[in-house]
């Protein structure tokens, strides 16, 4: 296995130990695990960065490579988003309103189905993610790492990735239609 799959295994197993730190933490008695939980997500970001660039600069892309990088994305983004809206112990500035995650969740979800319907119609299983798709991944990491940091600014950070969010979305669903309907 590649060390580039071997970084999106990794940023997968970030995951379980993000979400507990959510769980247990309590403000003025456990603040480490808020911490914790901000730099196993910085991990994550990390990893995310440095599995592509050696997947590219070493010639490491592979099949395997190309499914497991963007569920290894999906899985910590979304598991985060849920996170910081579901669990009702995290206090206010920490949490977020249940339409963020709706909002990401379903533009995830025509991404990947969109996805899967390219695959069965052309056979092609490369993703190319578009510039505002990678800025929008971007604001989404930086809204969560925001948001449990509490920094003031965070509200703008967060509004300005529903808004990509909602614009990439509607890229993908554009891009795939052309895909779609163009002539054999």
């Amino acid at each position: 296995m590649s060390l580039a799959n071997k970084l999106s295994l990794f940023r997968i197993l970030l995951v379980p130990g993000f979400v507990l730190c959510l769980i247990y933490y309590r403000p003025g008695e456990l603040e480490i695990l808020r911490y914790l939980a901000v730099g196993l997500f910085g991990l994550g970001v990390v990893t995310d960065a440095v599995d592509g660039y050696v997947a590219r600069v070493e010639r490491q892309a592979t099949r395997l490579g190309a499914i497991l990088d963007p569920a290894a994305d999906k899985l910590l983004l979304v598991t985060a988003y849920l996170s910081l809206s579901l669990i009702t112990t995290l206090p206010t500035p920490y949490r977020l309103p249940a339409w963020v995650p709706i909002l990401v969740i379903s533009r995830d979800l025509i991404i990947v189905c969109g996805w899967l319907l390219i695959v069965l119609v052309t056979g092609d299983l490369q993703a190319q993610p578009s510039r505002l798709g990678k800025a929008t991944t971007f604001l989404q990491m930086l809204t969560i790492i925001s948001v449990l940091l509490a920094w003031p600014f965070a509200r703008f950070v967060l509004w300005g990735a529903m808004i990509l969010t909602i614009l990439s979305g509607i890229g993908y669903l554009r891009r795939g239609n052309r895909l779609l309907n163009h002539p054999a």
